[in-house]
């Protein structure tokens, strides 16, 4: 059985850039993974957190890409920090990795099913704001609510 990521969470970093793993995830993660995650940049200004296992499926897939990719390689593979769930279900983000996705105070943590994404809250507001005044792309036509 495959765990699913799902839900947005808002947190906030502390002063040396830690942040709480809310409990409804802490148990999957720690079966999972035994709280061994790897968090990198994602191309739209956010961070990717993911599990020690997808990570692994993720890397190895982004590894094979070709060469013409390798600035893709270079932006989610070069910036990969691992990282490890604290006694206190706390995990430290990167100050270079804060920094990428201009994270402060205020962070949302979102379930994407195999991983999370990390966004400061006022970025993830705005870039939400800009898909819902998108029309629907085409992959989602014919989908029903």
């Amino acid at each position: 059985m495959s765990l699913v990521f799902q839900g947005a969470s808002a947190l906030s970093l502390d002063a040396k850039g830690r942040l709480a793993v809310p409990v409804r995830h802490r148990d999957a993660l720690q079966a999972l993974c035994s709280g061994q995650l790897t968090l990198t940049k994602h191309p739209e200004g956010c961070l990717l957190v993911f599990p020690r296992p997808a990570w692994e499926l993720f890397r190895d897939k982004v590894a094979a890409l070709p060469m013409s990719a390798s600035g893709w390689k270079r932006i989610f593979l070069g910036n990969a920090q691992d990282v490890e769930i604290d006694s206190a279900a706390r995990v430290l983000v990167a100050p270079e990795l804060r920094t990428a996705a201009g994270l402060s105070k205020d962070v949302m943590l979102l379930g994407m099913g195999s991983h999370f994404e990390l966004w400061d809250a006022q970025r993830c507001a705005a870039h939400e704001a800009e898909v819902m005044a998108q029309a629907m792309p085409d992959a989602l036509e014919g989908f029903s609510f």
